[in-house]
């Protein structure tokens, strides 16, 4: 028996494509299903000034292959040294869709990030004002705060003073993992929104703990409690147009990630689209799927829904995913839901 959905062609509001020879080859994995992602600027060195958007622009664009259709969306990385003027430039120009915070230590390539928030305070009020989203990694770094309490004291200590006192700045929290982020999201008043993972909706933090360290399922913000799970899961099926998919796929080489210090990083980008319609089955939500990979990212963002379509079917034999990506910086192991996907994208 089968049964097929037909979306509108989804965007991915959260991406890695890292540089040169990863680049290359992870990309089409992207684009085969995925029209546009707002590309992360973490690379080394980051991504800081119109220019340095305009040329990474241009390194995504020539690694295309020929015959696929992608728009990547660019993001300059927020350091305490950014100019104002250069990205309201930028954006007037086309050049820029968002900015990224990413506090000093939080995750993979941050050490440039911010460390005192009242330092970028003219940069963040001038976004206020030419109404330029904010993409925030939401955790605190201060050792003393337990790693999984970190996105939970970052809204209550950084988030919410920060929108107190510039109202009109539009912030995206982005790959929420926590209830009290899903909360903080739908409840508060002002121009706020989220974006929730593939891994996060079907991990936990016992898949990454028990019987073993996982680390192809270590990630930061780092997975929870089943209990948070669930809340992810129930507001990505809500159909509040306020919660949307930004993958965070972020791919590393399988011995940066299988060392005694692994990277960070969950590569989702090749079967994602099966891995949603797992979950939007599983929640008897199918017909809410479109919403959250195709429709409320864009209203966000000001930019049209995809005119292009793309079916999956499910089918009696699972999809047959690659374990891992071969690429010229590395093999790329790809994210293991841990059950077989049996919804094919077919067109």
């Amino acid at each position: 028996m089968t049964a097929r959905i037909t979306l509108r062609r989804p965007d991915d509001w959260h991406l890695h494509l890292r540089d040169g020879a990863m680049l290359e080859g992870v990309l089409p994995e992207t684009a085969r299903h995925f029209g546009r992602a707002i590309v992360m600027p973490n690379l080394v060195p980051p991504v800081v000034t119109g220019d340095d958007a305009r040329a990474y622009r241009d390194r995504i664009m020539a690694c295309l292959p020929s015959g696929m259709d992608f728009t990547p969306l660019m993001t300059l990385y927020l350091t305490e040294a950014t100019d104002p003027h250069d990205l309201a430039r930028a954006h007037a120009e086309g050049v820029v869709t968002a900015v990224k915070l990413y506090p000093a230590g939080a995750t993979t390539n941050s050490q440039s990030g911010v460390r005192d928030i009242t330092r970028v305070q003219p940069v963040l009020e001038k976004m206020a004002e030419i109404g330029l989203p904010l993409c925030i990694h939401g955790e605190v770094t201060t050792p003393e705060v337990d790693i999984f309490d970190r996105e939970q004291v970052f809204l209550d200590t950084v988030l919410d003073p920060l929108r107190r006192a510039i109202p009109a700045l539009r912030v995206t929290l982005e790959h929420i993992t926590t209830s009290q982020g899903i909360d903080y999201v739908a409840g508060a008043s002002g121009d706020i929104a989220g974006t929730i993972t593939t891994h996060h909706l079907m991990i936990n933090r016992n898949h990454i703990l028990v019987g073993g360290i996982r680390p192809h399922y270590y990630c930061l913000p780092v997975a929870k409690r089943s209990t948070h799970q669930q809340a992810l899961r129930k507001a990505a099926i809500s159909g509040n147009p306020r919660f949307f998919l930004g993958t965070d796929s972020a791919p590393h080489t399988d011995d940066a990630k299988q060392s005694a210090c692994g990277c960070a990083g969950v590569f989702s980008a090749t079967n994602t689209l099966s891995c949603l319609a797992h979950v939007f089955e599983a929640e008897g939500a199918l017909d809410r799927l479109e919403g959250f990979t195709s429709l409320f990212g864009p209203a966000r963002y000001g930019l049209p829904v995809a005119d292009q379509t793309i079916t999956l079917e499910k089918r009696d034999t699972p999809v047959p995913y690659p374990a891992r990506i071969i690429t010229g910086a590395g093999p790329v192991t790809l994210f293991d839901p841990g059950h077989p996907l049996y919804w094919h994208v077919i067109a």
